[in-house]
This record gives C-alpha cells, structure tokens and sequence, in this order.
C-alpha cells in the first residue's frame, strides 16, 4: 500500500524541525511545553495569533512565517476548540487537519501532542497519527506527469512531540493496523476495473495469508458444486469467472462460534441485459465496496491481532450484458434452495449476498453477520451521504452499530423492516423477484436478504452514499473512503473482542 508519509513519536525534549504544528483552543492559549518549543518566538506568535481574527474553532488552521528566533521554517496553528469537549473522532479530525496543511515541500514535519490543558494522552496521540496518515493517502499510480505542487507528493517525516513516546508508539500500534485496512479498502475502490476483476480481487484477498488469516478461494466448479445459483447466474455474462473468498481470523478460543462479515464485490456494474444509462457508469467500478471493506476489515483484525474468531467472505463477479448474460424472467435456484425470478438484472448485489449469506450461517453458525454492500440508490434518496442505511433483524446489533457509528463518524441510520414489504417481492412463478417497486426500494433489497440468513442475527449495511464518491472529509479526499472498516472494528473491539 503507498503511503510516503511516515508517522513516529518524540519527547517533548526533542528539538522541532522543518514544519511546527501546535495546538491552541478557542481562547488562543497554548499549553507550556508548546510554550516551551516556540522558545523566545513564543510572545510574537501569540500577538500574530491573536492580530489574524483566528478564532481558534476545532479543526481550523493558521499558517504563519516562522518569526525570529524559531529555529523552523513554518509554523501551522490547528484550532482545538474547547479541548475538554474533544471525543476521539474530533482528535482524530484534528490529525486530518494538519495533513490538510502539509504540502509538498514540507519534508520534515514536528507536531506538539499538545493541548492547553496538559499534555495529550497516548491514545490521542495516536489518533492524531491516525488521521494524519487517514487524509494525506492518495490514489494516483496511474498518474505518469505530477504537479510539483501535486499534495499526491507527500514524502513528509512527521515527528509527534509527547509526553511518553513509548506509551503513544504502543497505543498507535493497532490504530496503524486499522489505518492500513482503511487505506486497502480504498485502494480496492480506487483500482480500475480492467485492473481489478474477480480472480485479481480474490488473488489480492489471499495476500491476507501473510499475516495468519486462512483463505480460501471457491472457483466456479466449487460454486457449481454448492449450487450457488444466484451468485454464478449474475456472473455468467462476463469474460471474467466468478469467485467467494472466505477468510478466516482465529484470534479467539479454539472452537469459539466467530462473528462474521459479508461484502458484495461487484468490480464492475453494467446492469447486465437492464443496462445503465452511460452517464457515470464508470463509477460502477466501486460496486464491490462491502467486499474491500471486508478485507480491509479482516487485514485490522489480524494485523492487530485481535482476540476474536472472525469469518470474512466476499462474492466476487463481473454484472456484464454478453450472449451469455442472465435474462429478465430467468428463473435460478439459490444454494438455500429458494428460486428466485429475475426481473431485473441490474439487481444483481442481492443475488450474490444471497448464497454467500446462506454458505456463511449454514457452515460456520456465526454469532451474527453483518453484510456491507453498495447495494441501492434508493438508500442515498433517502439518507443522502452521511449516513449508511442499517437493516437489522437484531436490536441488539442494530444498537452497537449504531453507538459504534457515533463514536468514530462512520454513522449509520436504522431503516424498517417488515412482512408488509415482502409482498413486493412476491412472484406468482418463483419463490421470490429480485426486485420489487421503485417505492421503498432499498427496504424490500433488505427484506430480500433477510431470507438467506437462516434466523442469524444479522445486520445489513447499504453504504451506496458512504463507500464511493462521497463529500470529502476531515480524513478522506479519496474517492473511495474504505468506510465500514473502522466501524466494524470498533463494533468487535468494544463488544466481541476478549479482554486481557
């Protein structure tokens, strides 16, 4: 994965170099060991502070020539707000502002872990590195001329000056995991589709083996075998075979039940025989975003070595519209056993969701499974792109989901569910259609998935609006955002995961 920047954490004591980042609130003080590190400067950085009408609001920033005296050659001032009222995804807000502010030319960047109040803790010490690495990733290997101005170019050594920098190295240790699974899941979004297609998509989820995750890749003779109907019919079009990778972490007690997870990895979307319009279909090449959420997900987990038995299995296909593409009226039988109408066969994420679904509940019996897909854009209707849509069949689950998106800004919104929809999805020559009306659509894709769970808990996260092409944030400027990874994470983290 490229990331030229690199993080590390240094004494108070340590002398600043190149570029200083400090910290102030929104009453402009600065706490005594930044007082400190801007030395003899320290009364004229804070007239010029307070003479620009900064106001010192969390997240924003000041950049001002290095007055004389201070051995640096730029100073940035990053507003904290009120530090008290500082949660962890504010801190980590605070790390995306300063990469915000690094450019280019700054090759060696010390940052003052410090707020008003005292020093920072290890944790947000560490969550600073986070966002710092989280906003500077960029996606641009398939640019052959740059700007020298290009902020792609970041190639910064920032050094996070700290109270204890043992204790900070030792709590960013598994948040840089983390961030490393973020970033793979942005790069699976990011990839062209002529460059990642299933079997490449499959060959770059086996590389999870180098860190102890046992993978397993299902070709179509083994699906074959299965009967995974509705998976291998969406596929059937494509010069490019289908594949179900199914990862497993053993992090926790042998024979533990594991909770498990499930992306769609459609690397590319035509809409099959119901194809789109032309108009942004390149974007399609994000449809598999549930599936590199999964994988970044599953490369945290072992990364950090988390004490929890985790199953991971993403469905991997090619929507394409050949001779030999699934029908509207074609009829397939899932590996549950129920047929399935098609009626449209640009509703093709629920077909694959469907046997991979039933293959993880009948052979591993998780705890629960939560599914990530790019599934409807009905759901960006009616949550636009903040928030992923959240079907659940579990309060349980839906409520740690929920408290989980909060807490690290990856927020989620409960939808209903109930039989009233499953009329939609009635068929009079099949079990089921694959879609239903255009009236609550992303509601009745869930009540569809609902019947391949076999009474597992079970959550399903539509992040059409959140995995590809949303707004740019404090910590993402990439198209793909990885979303989903450091919410899961969290979910395992704060209610699955063994505790010392």
């Amino acid at each position: 994965m490229p990331d030229a920047l690199k993080v590390g954490f240094v004494p108070f004591s340590a002398a600043a170099r190149g570029t200083l980042v400090v910290f102030c609130d929104d009453a402009l003080k600065f706490g005594s060991a930044t007082s400190k590190a801007l030395g003899v400067a320290a009364a004229t950085v804070k007239r010029a502070v307070a003479a620009s009408q900064f106001k010192g609001k969390s997240g924003s920033a000041l950049d001002l020539l290095a007055p004389e005296g201070l051995k640096v050659g730029r100073l940035i001032v990053i507003g904290a707000g009120k530090p008290a009222a500082l949660k962890d995804y504010d801190v980590l807000k605070l790390g995306g502002a300063i990469a915000g502010k690094i450019g280019a030319s700054d090759t060696t960047v010390t940052v003052i872990a410090e707020l008003p109040g005292g020093a920072m803790t290890p944790d947000q010490a560490a969550a600073i590195a986070s966002g710092i690495r989280l906003r500077a990733y960029k996606f641009d290997r398939y640019k052959t001329k740059k700007k020298d101005d290009d902020a792609s170019s970041l190639n910064a050594n920032v050094s996070i000056a700290v109270a204890d920098a043992a204790a900070a190295k030792k709590a960013f240790a598994p948040d840089n995991a983390v961030v490393d699974g973020v970033i793979m899941a942005r790069e699976l979004v990011n990839e062209p589709p002529n460059v990642l297609y299933p079997e490449e998509f499959a060959k770059r989820a086996a590389q999870l083996k180098k860190l102890g995750v046992e993978v397993q890749i299902l070709d179509v003779a083994a699906m074959t075998r299965l009967k995974m109907g509705a998976l291998l019919g969406v596929s059937q079009g494509s010069a490019h075979p289908g594949r179900t990778v199914i990862m497993r972490w053993n992090g926790g007690k042998k024979g533990e039940q594991p909770v498990a997870f499930v992306g769609k990895g459609v690397c590319f979307d035509t809409g099959g025989i119901s194809i789109k319009p032309s108009a942004s279909m390149e974007d399609m090449k994000g449809d598999m975003g549930g599936a590199a959420c999964v994988v970044g997900l599953m490369h945290a987990l072992a990364a950090r070595k988390a004490k929890v038995n985790v199953v991971g299995a993403i469905g991997l296909v090619e929507n394409m519209p050949d001779g030999n593409a699934q029908r509207p009226g074609d009829i397939v039988t899932s590996m549950s056993g129920q047929t399935i109408e098609i009626i449209n066969t640009d509703a093709e994420g629920r077909l694959v969701l469907a046997d991979v679904l039933w293959y993880v509940a009948q052979k591993h019996k998780p705890k629960f499974m939560v599914d990530l897909a790019t599934l409807t854009g009905a759901i960006m209707v009616a949550l636009g792109t903040d928030h992923a849509g959240l079907f659940s069949n579990n309060d349980e689950l839906a409520q740690r989901l929920t408290e989980v998106g909060l807490s690290t800004g990856e927020k989620v919104w409960r939808m209903p569910l109930g039989p009233e929809y499953d009329k939609q999805i009635d068929s009079q020559f099949a079990d089921m259609k694959n879609t239903g009306s255009r009236n609550g659509g992303s509601i009745t894709a869930a009540q569809f998935l609902q019947r391949f769970v076999d009474n597992t808990p079970w959550a399903h996260l539509d992040i059409a609006g959140t995995a590809m092409g949303a707004p740019k944030s404090d910590i993402n400027h990439s198209w793909g955002s990885g979303y989903g990874v450091r919410l899961l994470n969290a979910l395992v983290s704060e209610y699955y995961e063994a505790r010392k």
